[in-house]
């Protein structure tokens, strides 16, 4: 059908005329200060109101802005990158029920439609993740919605324990949660998030689900899925203030930002480089919420979307050139060969590390300086300071192996730069990654913070990032010499380079203590003691009993004077006592 045909760019124009409405539709209620709340009843029964309610304020709309947004320019490169393929309709529509369940989560104020998109994403992201159908997706696929599950029965658990509020919609009960008595109910919701935003230790998942194709990708890890936790840590971070959930929910972010930067060093998987640095950043957002400041974490929230959408889809078009390996030792001097493509990947990567007057820049310096002046121990800031440099590390190190550095590629590589709807739709991306973090700093801080701190630690980002990104640049360029130098300390090597050993923690190990413990009940208990007193004992005992009624009923005489004397002595006997 002639529609098909042109099925990706009318879904790009009507994500983008939403994202156009949603960012009017926030100006318009910044400006006024109100917030609106529709709620719609469903059914009645017993004056019990079965009520679907939808808030429109500026955290959701703002969001639904940028979700729509990247949706929208990754709709219109998916046309390009996937056209190809034999499943392209069933792609594009999976990728609408994406954006459809996020929309759900985002706008609703009530944890049990919450829960209605919350699932939706894990559904649907299981369904993107085996697109590719083969082992490797399988594997991927089942590993992230078996993580994902955590979270969703913590949900269904915090649920529960809302029934005491009389309603499910949190917005107007948030404040009251301050309460040592709701504990509980916020370390299910920090568990849920944690689950979602792949926070250790269920960090394997994030890394795994680049089984599915790069525009699903763009989208997972820029504003859709991994964000979705960040989104409901915003919510609830009224709740959250000066409770003991904060103090962990700190040092699980700063080990996660550490762990993930520290990983990617290690990596040669092009988009699993990107993955973890999505992870590293996810750490950063939830350590600056839990320090009490979720205005700063949402417009990092924002700002980390534009970038590392366009980071992936950068990464898309680089695969795409080079036969489809994904491996950066196989890349190099790609900027003679693809000046436009590297162009739009350096702006990002450049985002990324926060160079001044990107939109990164905007929100992660502050983030930093923020940090910098609360009251963390000395822990907390030495991650922070590590996080920071290994983001400069690996970024560099990335440039190096990929976008410069030595001509490693095959001969049936294609080099050249993406076709015009690809790099089209970069191009929105890019623009929005230079100009989008000063826009988000004058709207969302229209008074500025008081930062003050001494110059020793105002410096203390920039000698990091300057020091990591040296490290990451000159240290690769002994990697013909020194190739073999990491077998000396192999061990660290695979400690830093798997992730702390989380994938073979949440997988492997696992999957044989539970498969172990099964087979050995399995020989013990079902084929064992089960199988003995359980259905095959009492039909062997009543196969016998019912042998021996038949031999009763047999009208045999040699039973009958068995049993009269038999008779004869019992009475006898008891006559005697």
């Amino acid at each position: 059908m002639v529609w098909k045909v042109y099925l990706h760019l009318v879904m790009m124009l009507s994500l983008g005329l939403f994202s156009f409405l949603c960012g009017c539709f926030f100006f318009y209620l910044s400006f006024s200060g109100s917030s609106f709340v529709l709620e719609w009843e469903l059914a009645s029964l017993n004056s019990t109101g079965v009520n679907f309610v939808m808030i429109f304020d500026w955290i959701s709309l703002l969001f639904m802005c940028f979700v729509l947004l990247i949706s929208s320019s990754v709709m219109y490169y998916s046309g390009s990158y996937m056209k190809g393929d034999m499943n392209f309709d069933r792609f594009m529509y999976l990728v609408l029920m994406f954006v459809f369940s996020m929309g759900m989560m985002v706008l609703s104020p009530n944890l049990i439609s919450i829960l209605l998109g919350w699932d939706g994403l894990g559904l649907v992201s299981y369904a993107l993740v085996i697109f590719y159908q083969n082992e490797k997706s399988a594997n991927a696929g089942m590993l992230t919605i078996l993580s994902n599950r955590v979270g969703d029965v913590a949900i269904l658990l915090a649920i529960g324990l809302m029934v005491s509020l009389g309603s499910w919609n949190f917005i107007y009960s948030v404040y009251e949660l301050n309460d040592s008595d709701w504990v509980l109910l916020k370390f299910l919701v920090m568990l849920a998030a944690m689950t979602k935003s792949a926070q250790m230790p269920f960090s394997a998942w994030l890394p795994a689900a680049m089984a599915a194709p790069t525009p699903v990708s763009a989208l997972v890890h820029s504003s859709t899925l991994v964000t979705a936790g960040v989104y409901l840590m915003v919510r609830f971070s009224p709740a959250l203030e000066g409770s003991d959930i904060q103090s962990i929910l700190l040092i699980v972010s700063c080990l996660t930002m550490f762990m993930a930067g520290l990983g990617a060093n290690f990596e040669y998987d092009l988009k699993k480089i990107i993955a973890l640095s999505t992870l590293s950043q996810l750490g950063v957002m939830l350590s600056i919420l839990s320090l009490g400041y979720p205005d700063l974490s949402f417009m990092h929230l924002l700002s980390h979307a534009l970038f590392k959408a366009l980071l992936f889809m950068c990464a898309g078009v680089v695969i795409h050139s080079v036969s489809g390996y994904q491996d950066i030792r196989c890349m190099g001097c790609l900027v003679k060969f693809m000046p436009l493509s590297v162009s739009f990947m350096t702006v990002a990567n450049l985002a990324l590390c926060g160079f001044p007057f990107l939109s990164g820049f905007y929100s992660k310096d502050m983030i930093i300086e923020v940090a910098f002046m609360s009251k963390i121990n000395f822990i907390a800031l030495l991650l922070y300071v590590l996080a920071t440099g290994l983001t400069v590390m690996y970024t560099f190190r990335l440039v190096y192996y990929s976008l410069s550095g030595g001509f490693n590629l095959g001969g049936l590589s294609n080099l050249e730069d993406g076709d015009s709807i690809m790099s089209n739709s970069m191009v929105m991306l890019t623009v929005s990654g230079v100009f989008m973090g000063a826009v988000l700093s004058w709207v969302l801080f229209p008074e500025p913070y008081m930062i003050c701190m001494s110059s020793f630690m105002k410096n203390l980002v920039l000698m990091v990032s300057v020091l990591g990104a040296s490290l990451g640049y000159s240290l690769n360029l002994m990697n013909v010499t020194w190739s073999l130098k990491s077998l000396s300390s192999y061990s660290a090597v695979s400690m830093g380079g798997s992730m702390w050993f989380m994938p073979f923690l949440s997988t492997r190990d696992l999957s044989n203590l539970n498969l172990g413990v099964g087979s050995y009940m399995e020989k013990v208990a079902d084929k064992g003691w089960y199988e003995f007193m359980g259905p095959q004992g009492v039909y062997y005992y009543l196969s016998k009993l019912f042998y021996f009624l038949n031999v009763l009923q047999a009208n045999s005489i040699k039973v009958f004077m068995k049993m009269f004397l038999i008779m004869v002595v019992v009475i006898g006997f008891g006559m005697n006592i």
